[in-house]
């Protein structure tokens, strides 16, 4: 039986769709790109590797408004 994550199918999505020149997409093809992106975000969140991600990206914007100081 074959098993496929959701998160990487989604992944695999986004990275095949932002490839595409960006003068061939219509309004339509963007939305769609953008939910997709979001459902991606939304499926990321609640793990492991969404929690490093989002301390990660907590830690750089600490250092930036620390260096703004």
């Amino acid at each position: 039986m074959l098993s496929i994550d959701v998160a990487v199918l989604l992944g695999v999505i986004v990275v095949l769709r932002l490839r595409r020149r960006t003068e061939a997409r219509s309004r339509r093809d963007e939305r769609m790109t953008v939910l997709i992106v979001l459902a991606l975000g939304i499926v990321l969140a609640p793990t492991e590797l969404g929690r490093g991600f989002a301390d990660v990206l907590g830690q750089l914007v600490n250092g930036v408004s620390r260096a703004g100081q």
